[in-house]
C-alpha cells in the first residue's frame, strides 16, 4: 500500500521511544487508597496545564504510563489516575469485566472517584488549576464521559473508543462545562451505533460543546497493541486509527490550553 510508508513515518514521529519520566503517587479517596503515575515536562517554567488519564479495565498499566510520559514531552503534567484502588489489579478480563461494570453502573461512586483524582491534579506541584483536562481508554474513556457529566469544572474530556452510555445521562444544558472529543472506531462492535446516537442526543440535550469522530475500519481497543491485528475478533490494534486519533487529541489540548 502506497500509504504505509507515510504512516510508519507518521506514528515514528507521534511515538517517540520514551524512557519513563514519572514517579508513582499514592493519593485517596476517602479512606480508598490510590496508586496513580505522575510524569512531568522536563524543563518546566511557570505554571503547567495537567492532563488527567483514566486507565482501561485492566486498571493502570505501563500503556497509561507510556501516555502520561508522551504528554510530558508535549509539555504538559500527565496524571495516570487509579479508578480501583492500590493493590488492585484484575488477574484476567473476567475480573476486569467485573470491576468495570462495577464503576460503570454505579456513577455515583466512579464520578466522586474521578472528582477526587481532580482535586489531587490540582494539587500536583507545577499544575495550573485552572488548565486541566482529561482522556481515558476503552473503560477509561467512559470515566474521562463520566467526570464531565458529573460537572466538574475541566476544560476538556477525550475518549479513546470509550462505552458511550451512562446510567445517568445529563438532561439539560450547563451541566458539562467540558468540552468533548470522541474518537469511536466505526466497526466498533461493542459500542452499537444506538449507543453512538444515543450519546449524540444526550449531548445535544446538554447543550455541550462536543466532537465524534468515526475510523473507518477501527474496532474496538484499536490505539492498544496488545489487542493484536484480528478485527474479526471485535477487538484489535489500528495503527492509522491510533496515530490519527493521537494528532487530533493533541491539537484538541493545545487549543483547550
Amino acid at each position: 500500500m502506497k500509504w504505509f510508508p507515510l504512516l510508519a513515518v507518521l506514528c515514528a514521529a507521534l511515538f517517540p521511544a520514551v524512557a519513563k519520566a514519572g514517579e508513582t503517587v499514592t493519593y485517596k479517596d476517602g479512606d480508598t487508597m490510590l496508586e496513580g503515575y505522575v510524569a512531568k515536562p522536563a524543563n518546566m517554567s511557570g505554571k503547567a496545564p495537567v492532563v488527567m488519564i483514566a486507565h482501561q479495565w485492566m486498571g493502570l498499566t505501563a500503556n497509561e504510563k507510556m501516555r502520561a510520559d508522551m504528554l510530558a514531552q508535549q509539555g504538559y503534567i500527565a496524571f495516570a489516575i487509579d479508578m480501583y484502588g492500590q493493590g488492585i489489579r484484575p488477574k484476567d478480563t473476567k475480573e476486569a469485566g467485573e470491576l468495570a461494570t462495577k464503576y460503570k453502573s454505579d456513577v455515583a461512586t466512579s464520578r466522586k472517584r474521578l472528582n477526587n483524582a481532580l482535586v489531587y491534579a490540582r494539587q500536583i506541584e507545577g499544575a495550573d488549576p485552572a488548565r486541566v483536562a482529561i482522556i481515558g481508554y476503552c473503560f477509561g474513556g467512559t470515566m474521562a464521559l463520566e467526570l464531565a457529566r458529573s460537572g466538574a469544572d475541566i476544560l476538556g474530556a477525550i475518549s479513546f473508543h470509550g462505552g458511550l452510555a451512562t446510567p445517568d445521562p445529563v438532561t439539560k444544558p450547563g451541566v458539562i462545562k467540558a468540552a468533548i472529543q470522541v474518537h469511536h472506531g466505526a466497526d466498533d462492535p461493542m459500542v452499537k451505533p444506538e449507543e453512538v446516537a444515543a450519546f449524540e442526543k444526550e449531548m445535544n440535550a446538554a447543550g455541550a460543546d462536543w466532537v465524534l469522530t468515526k475510523y473507518a475500519h477501527a474496532v474496538h481497543a484499536f490505539t492498544q497493541k496488545e489487542a493484536g491485528d484480528d478485527p474479526s475478533k471485535g477487538i484489535a490494534y489500528n495503527a492509522k486509527a491510533d496515530a490519527r486519533s493521537w494528532a487530533y487529541a493533541l491539537d484538541f489540548l493545545e487549543k483547550l490550553f
